[in-house]
């Protein structure tokens, strides 16, 4: 036998501390207690999402029918057990268990994942954050038609989801697509509860149903924080038992009233230092108790002296667009010859719909003859502002309303009311991390609803998984008071995961006459992986 022949090298990387972070959750035994194990079968269906979310976090962007390529150059017995072979992992297999899965309740597994996180590392579960974003996706799903047929929207349903036309938050409004609900810990950002939803569906008519559903699932007194599709009568009528903070919409006539009439309070002098401490030193308000949909509740006016410059610069570029826009209309319809009064005051009508802050105004209606003899009618007008509603802009500039019905028992301070609602950032950090085009998104070329559901929900683990380690990794780095370098060369004490991937690339499994190794573990590798749990050493050490 030739030396060449008794080496064998395979890559590990970063895929290590994935299998270990899966190891250390208990991914497998939950899904394989919940499924069963089929002695026939050469590899269980724990093992079967074990690779999945391995192939979801080796950020290599191939969808899932070149599943069983991505194992072929890795450890994957290092990795999944021995004698597991890639072409264990074909479609047909991978079709199977994404059946099973969802058959058996995608929701169900999902809690019993979390619910053994939030044990196991101690997840602070004070607040939580819910929001939604949807998925484009590609391809007929010939079931639409039928929802008609269907009884009234439940949360948990028993019918696959609707792909359909709707509000797009990835600006393609020509395609089809589904809809996600996160809610997330302000703890390290942990995905908490997920579920999918029709392409049409409006947050306003489901979120309040999520929050309750979510409550039943996870039975925690967290504070509930969401933005202002929750503020609505119905909603705060199906929540009013839980707690709660929101932003209030513009459109409520008692919001515009406060907004436009109260003035925030002054910092005083000995407030300064505190607020600059939360960074919170660009921010001033005014607390009022409201009652809204028959809930009493603290309303927070806030006023940020950076979104006010900003709103104020996008009011004068506004003003001076439409200047020139008026002028091109005033123009217009002087120039026009009309044949009746009414034709010219009609075409004035239309015209100032289209502007918001100037009006052109009607000076005189002049009877006069063309050229050909006929009587017509020709307007002279000129251009003003709406002082009004300038003014209205002006004084809104830089302004927002928060609600909580934390009223008296467990009343939050205003900064923390503040500081709680900007991290509402968690669930969008989420969703950038779902669609971001290194991840395994671009594998929904499956056909069925079923299968597009149950691809979301093992993203969302994916997400679980990355976010935890991140998490764990941080909070020793604080503990220890000890730093690694970023991406520019810098110390800091949070990185993100993404980079202590990049750090692992290069790392080997490699046998040679029998003897198993790892090669490339670098003393600043052996750090990283000192702070991260112990599953995650035993692929390294």
């Amino acid at each position: 036998m030739s030396y060449l022949e008794e080496i064998q090298v395979k890559n590990l990387d970063h895929l290590g501390i994935v299998a270990g972070l899966i190891d250390e959750i208990g991914i497998v035994k939950i899904i394989n207690n919940k499924l069963g194990i089929d002695v026939r079968e050469k590899i269980s269906a724990g093992t079967v999402v074990k690779s999945i979310l391995i192939n979801g976090l080796g950020f290599v962007s191939r969808p899932l029918y070149l599943f069983s390529q991505f194992f072929q150059d890795k450890a994957i017995e290092k990795l999944l057990g021995e004698r597991i072979k890639p072409d264990y992992l074909n479609d047909d297999k991978i079709g199977r268990v994404m059946d099973e899965l969802y058959k058996y309740g995608l929701n169900d597994i999902f809690i019993e994942v979390v619910l053994e996180v939030i044990k196991k590392f101690k997840i602070d579960l004070k607040y939580s954050h819910l929001d939604s974003t949807s998925f484009h996706l590609d391809g007929e799903y010939k079931r639409e038609e039928d929802k008609e047929k269907q009884e009234e929207e439940k949360i948990i349903k028993e019918r696959p989801i609707f792909i359909k036309k709707g509000y797009s938050r990835d600006h393609r409004p020509d395609l089809k697509q589904c809809v996600l609900d996160l809610i997330t810990s302000q703890d390290g950002d942990i995905p908490l509860f997920v579920r999918v939803g029709d392409g049409n569906e409006s947050d306003k008519a489901v979120f309040g149903k999520v929050l309750v559903e979510f409550k039943k699932q996870i039975k925690f007194d967290s504070i509930m924080v969401c933005d202002s599709a929750l503020y609505g009568q119905e909603n705060l009528q199906l929540i009013q038992h839980l707690k709660w903070i929101t932003r209030v919409p513009m459109t409520i006539k008692k919001a515009k009233e406060l907004v436009q009439n109260i003035e925030v309070e002054e910092v005083k002098d000995e407030d300064k230092e505190k607020r600059s401490d939360l960074n919170l030193e660009s921010y001033t308000w005014k607390e009022e108790i409201v009652t809204y949909g028959g809930i009493k509740q603290t309303w927070l006016i806030v006023l940020s002296e950076k979104r006010q410059k900003s709103d104020l610069e996008k009011l004068e570029k506004q003003l001076s667009q439409e200047e020139k826009k008026s002028q091109k209309f005033l123009k217009e319809i002087q120039s026009e010859e009309f044949e009746h009064p009414q034709a010219a005051r009609y075409k004035l009508k239309a015209i100032n719909k289209k502007l918001r802050l100037l009006e052109i105004k009607e000076v005189e209606l002049t009877e006069t003859y063309s050229k050909k003899k006929e009587k017509i009618y020709k307007m002279i007008s000129l251009i003003i502002k709406k002082d009004e509603e300038i003014s209205r802009k002006t004084k809104e500039a830089g302004k927002f309303i928060l609600a909580t019905n934390l009223v008296e028992e467990n009343k939050l301070e205003a900064s923390e009311i503040l500081i709680t609602y900007k991290n509402q950032q968690s669930t969008e950090r989420g969703f950038r991390f779902l669609k971001d085009p290194l991840f395994f998104t671009d594998s929904f070329f499956v056909e069925k609803p079923e299968r597009i559901e149950t691809m979301l929900f093992l993203m969302s683990l994916c997400l679980l998984i990355y976010n935890l380690g991140q998490r764990e990794l941080r909070n020793c780095l604080k503990r220890v008071k000890k730093g690694i370098n970023n991406q520019v060369g810098k110390v800091t004490l949070r990185p993100t995961l993404r980079w202590i991937f990049q750090c692992f690339q290069g790392i080997h499994y490699v046998i040679l006459n029998g003897v198993k190794q790892i090669v490339n573990l670098t003393e600043e590798r052996r750090f990283i992986l000192s702070l991260l749990p112990a599953s995650c050493q035993r692929y390294y050490l």
